[in-house]
Parts: structure tokens; sequence; C-alpha cells
């Protein structure tokens, strides 16, 4: 199991400050780099950039400090029997500053395992372990995608639950405008954005949403192909039935009998 030792978030240090630990901390340590920060490991010097973070191993030399102030970061520190073998088999980069996909995801998950350790209970322990895991897993499933520019990745958590509603509400009819307006972005700035997040335009990513719905109503419900239709947002059948072949390659009802 992974135990957590202490954590925090949001530290805001407005004169700096320089943590150096040179025989390391004894355990891993988690941080988070809200500012641009001059980082030296093993003596090697690094400018790890603003949102990047690293995960020290207990006995690595360590020495970082704010290149811009106020320093702001979220950290936590681990320990555990079988921490270093679950980070084997995920590969995880150590000891080295890594660009974050994702920002917001580092800084939810620090602040809920601030909240869990804090109220405690029976089975806070179990909890913490599991959050600290998935923590790990999904920012090593991050490390795959291609490194976006600054001014694309500052918009993956907002574009991803946007994408996320996308696919939860199928039947909502949207436009492009309307999304693009929501976000407050021209409509071509929005679909370069999505594009370049996601590789598919969003335009696509609503037909997919409807037709994976579709899908599974037709092979899960008695309903007829009109009543699905209109429940997938379209506004007559036969427009969903001609998008329904071109993209799954069977007309509907072939699609329910199997065939």
């Amino acid at each position: 199991m992974i135990h957590l030792i202490s954590c925090g978030y949001n530290f805001i240090h407005w004169d700096g400050i320089t943590i150096d630990r040179p025989v390391g901390a004894g355990n891993y340590a988690f941080v988070f780099l809200k500012s641009n920060s001059e980082v030296i490991l093993d003596g090697k010097q690094y400018v790890a950039e603003k949102n990047s973070y690293i995960l020290f191993r207990p006995t690595t030399p360590q020495l970082y400090r704010e290149l811009d102030k106020p320093f702001i970061n979220d950290w936590f520190h681990c320990d555990g029997n079988d921490i270093q073998d679950f980070l084997m088999q995920l590969d995880f980069p150590l000891d080295t500053p890594v660009k974050a996909a994702d920002p917001l995801l580092i800084t939810r998950c620090i602040m809920e395992l601030h909240s869990i350790n804090r109220l405690g209970g029976p089975l806070r322990d179990k909890i913490i372990d599991s959050d600290i895991r998935t923590l790990f897993m999904k920012l090593r499933n991050l490390l795959d995608r291609p490194t976006l520019p600054d001014k694309t990745s500052r918009y993956f958590s907002q574009f991803t639950e946007l994408r996320n509603e996308l696919y939860s509400s199928p039947q909502t009819n949207r436009s492009v405008e309307n999304l693009a307006s929501y976000m407050n972005l021209s409509k071509s700035y929005f679909q370069h954005i999505y594009k370049e997040l996601f590789g598919c335009s969003v335009v696509i990513d609503i037909i997919n949403s409807r037709l994976e719905y579709a899908k599974y109503l037709l092979v899960n419900s008695s309903l007829s192909v009109a009543a699905i239709s209109k429940m997938c947002g379209y506004e007559n059948d036969t427009h969903f039935m001609r998008q329904f072949k071109k993209f799954v390659g069977l007309t509907p009802s072939q699609f329910k009998s199997g065939r």
C-alpha cells in the first residue's frame, strides 16, 4: 500500500524559497511547480517551466528554487513497500522535470488527497492509496500524448470537459458557433484548438457521440429507428439513417439484427 506522509497545495512563497535536500527526502517526493524554477538533480541543472512536475526518489540529492516570484507549488510525500515496483511497471519518469499536459488534474488530485487525509475515516488509507496510484497512472498515460504548444495545452482541461459533455448528452443539438462562443473563442480558433488537442474535428466528435448512443439503443432497446433518431438529436430519421450507413457501414436495421 502507498502511504501519504504529507501534502500541500497552492503554497505561495512570495519572496521565493530554496528547498535543499543533499541526501534526498527519505521518501518519494512529488512536486508540482507552478512557477518557472531552477532544479539541480545529482549536480545537473535544469530549468523547469511553469506547470512541470518531478517525482524524486527517496535518496536523490535535490535542490530547487524559484526563477520567478512568487514561488508556487503543490506537493506530497509518500512511501510504501510496493511503490518502487509499481513505478517501474509504469515506467514512470523519476528525478526529471516533466511538463504537465493537464495541470488542473494534478492540483485537483492533491487537493483531494489533502481533504481525504484531513477527514480521516476507516477507509482513508485505502482511498489515498488508490488516488495516488490513479494519479501516477494518469500522468504516465498522458506522457504518450505529443507535446503541445503552451497556447494549446492551456486549453486541455477545459476542452476535455467540453468533449466529455458532448459524449454524455449526444441528444443535445449544438452548433460549432455556439460551442466556440461558450468557450469565448472565435469559430476558426476553436476548431483549430479542438483538432490539435484531439486529432479530429468537433463535428466528427458530435457525429460519433450520436452514433455511439444510437448503437447502444439499437442493441439494448426495442425502440423504433425513428424514436432512436430523435433521441440522438436528429431532426429526421432519413438523415440519421444516411449518416449511420456512411459512418458505420450498415443501416440501423442491419446493425440491430447483427448483419
